[in-house]
């Protein structure tokens, strides 16, 4: 009994540690970059920023499975503690960074990468620790628990890295230090592997195919979201296309590879069970509706909504993360809640309401004007993360209940998989979907609002030209858009009025709202979707709890004819 809790109270600690850190960065990236000495609008730096913010995501997305299944060989509390120390370690090397410029900041991109692979070991095992811990009609409280702490950890290090960025950029890794090792000697000294393990030899082949596959994909679309040669994005770029169809086709030889070996990295077999299978393919459609909701919301807050009240650019980010917080609580009051009702009503009624309630939301924040009323913005916020946090707690702890008991490390690394690439794809989609809304209205709306306040045409004709990208990233960075466009040079040449003005709290934001509202619908239309096929999708599952039908081996999976 007491075991069960300390299962449920260390693992919930371990993914709020690891999803806070995911989002961290995000509003402190202004004052780590003015730390290390790098301009991230600078030519050629839009890789450093990119690659600090998704390297984290991608590596705990490419790994999980890996350290999935090791759990289920080795033992999953055994490779748990061993990610909360391997975390530590590399929160402490970022915080002591000592390098600055180019140097500096590629040590962090590496240094945020070996962080993530702790947090895959953490990832990976953690529901799997909680299904062996707790009984089937307990299992959704925990799991629902576990998954929403994850899911509010992305907003709340929000807030986090925007308060401790300010006082010094190196705290915004330093908070992780002590929770870090906490949460090590805990996990150490007080969790027991309840689980069944099984010896087998490493998928060597299956590991490598399946890296390198989905690292071509991520990578893929992590450049194509950048310009390349003149276009806005890079999806014409032949090494994103050749990286994108290499990597699928590495995914498919894998699939092949592991029809074929004594001990796969993962049974193929387990998609056999309906209710894995439509839960996976319903949590990876859900992650695409919202992956990329943060970023545009933090762009459509700091860009234009927070000026238009009167903060300034410097002062957007933190205030961004703090107006953002309704989402969190819709998820804190949603998921428990849903967790446990979803024990004794099973999960479809609540899989499906909660993901088409989601994409309801959508469609009213693409009536909402970018102008918004806050307390309207604000309640849309609360029911989106209502929405989620009823769709999210029961549909992982369905994957989890309908898993063999000696497949749970590697099930929940599959689904983690599913759920953390789908979320660096839905960035990749919702960039191009706005970048591709502004790139029709915005250089002829910047060109002429320039020139309407003196600004010379070679000049405003040059900065209308740039990618709709740097506008982007300018308004993400908390840094002022048209005073960073412009520069000095330009900017001294015109009348003091004029340059109070163009770098005041309306122009820009007034000059972006029609443009970033058409790019901005667009998106929405796709999240909507993406939440009605997920909807969908959770249909498919059985409709009551399944966990006393699972397997105990994977063996022991029906032959074709039956699926749940």
């Amino acid at each position: 009994m007491h075991d069960k809790w300390i299962a449920l109270s260390n693992t919930t600690l371990g993914i709020l540690l690891v999803t806070m850190n995911s989002s961290i960065l995000l509003i402190a990236l202004p004052d780590i970059f003015k730390g290390i000495k790098v301009d991230p609008l600078a030519p050629g730096n839009t890789s450093l920023l990119l690659w600090l913010i998704i390297g984290f995501l991608l590596v705990t997305a490419v790994l999980v499975v890996s350290f999935g299944r090791l759990g289920d060989i080795y033992g999953r509390v055994r490779m748990y503690n061993a990610g909360f120390a391997v975390f530590t370690v590399f929160s402490i090397l970022l915080s002591v960074t000592w390098q600055t410029g180019t140097a500096g900041a590629w040590w962090m991109i590496i240094m945020r990468i070996l962080q993530g692979v702790g947090g895959a070991m953490l990832m990976a095992n953690s529901s799997a620790i909680l299904t062996d811990a707790f009984p089937p009609h307990q299992r959704g409280l925990a799991l629902g628990l576990n998954q929403i702490a994850g899911i509010a950890g992305s907003f709340i290090g929000l807030i986090v890295g925007g308060v401790l960025a300010p006082i010094h950029w190196r705290w915004v890794f330093l908070v992780s230090v002590p929770i870090g090792v906490f949460g090590t000697v805990w996990a150490y000294l007080k969790l027991r592997d309840t689980g069944i393990r099984r010896l087998a030899r490493l998928d060597w082949w299956g590991n490598f195919l399946f890296a390198a596959g989905l690292v071509g994909v991520l990578v893929g679309i992590t450049y194509g979201i950048q310009p390349y040669h003149g276009h806005t994005m890079g999806w014409t770029n032949p090494w994103v296309i050749a990286a994108m169809a290499g990597g699928v086709a590495v995914l498919v030889v894998f699939c092949v590879v592991e029809t074929k070996v004594a001990d796969p990295m993962f049974h193929l077999d387990l998609f056999r069970i309906r209710a894995f299978t439509a839960g996976n393919l319903a949590s990876l459609l859900s992650s695409l509706g919202r992956g990329g909701l943060q970023f545009i919301l933090i762009i459509w807050l700091q860009g234009i909504w927070l000026p238009r009240h009167g903060y300034s650019f410097a002062e957007t980010p933190l205030w961004a993360g703090i107006y953002m917080l309704p989402i969190t609580v819709g998820f804190l009051l949603a998921g428990p809640v849903s967790g446990y009702l979803s024990d004794r009503f099973g999960p479809r009624p609540f899989a499906v309401g909660g993901m088409l309630l989601t994409a309801g939301t959508f469609g009213l924040l693409i009536e909402l004007p970018i102008n918004f009323v806050y307390w309207q913005f604000a309640l849309l916020l609360l029911v989106n993360g209502i929405g989620m946090g009823l769709f999210a707690a029961p549909n992982r702890a369905q994957i989890m209940n309908s898993l063999p008991a000696n497949q749970r490390g590697v099930g929940a690394g599959i689904s983690a998989t599913f759920q953390n690439s789908s979320m660096v794809l839905s960035i990749g989609v919702f960039f191009s979907l706005i970048i591709l809304g502004l790139s029709h209205s915005l250089p002829g709306t910047l060109s002429s609002g320039l020139v309407a306040q003196g600004v010379p045409q070679a000049n405003a004709a040059q900065i209308a030209a740039l990618p709709p990208v740097a506008v982007l990233f300018a308004s993400l960075l908390g840094f002022n858009p048209v005073q960073t466009l412009l520069g000095p040079g330009v900017l001294q040449q015109l009348p003091a009025d004029r340059v109070e003005y163009l770098t005041g709290h309306t122009f820009f934001p007034s000059l972006i709202s029609g443009p970033f509202a058409s790019g901005l619908a667009v998106a929405f239309w796709f999240a909507i979707v993406a939440c009605l096929l997920a909807a969908a999708a959770s249909l498919l599952r059985p409709a009551a709890p399944s966990a006393d039908r699972a397997p105990a081996r994977v063996e022991d999976l029906a032959p074709a004819g039956r699926t749940d």
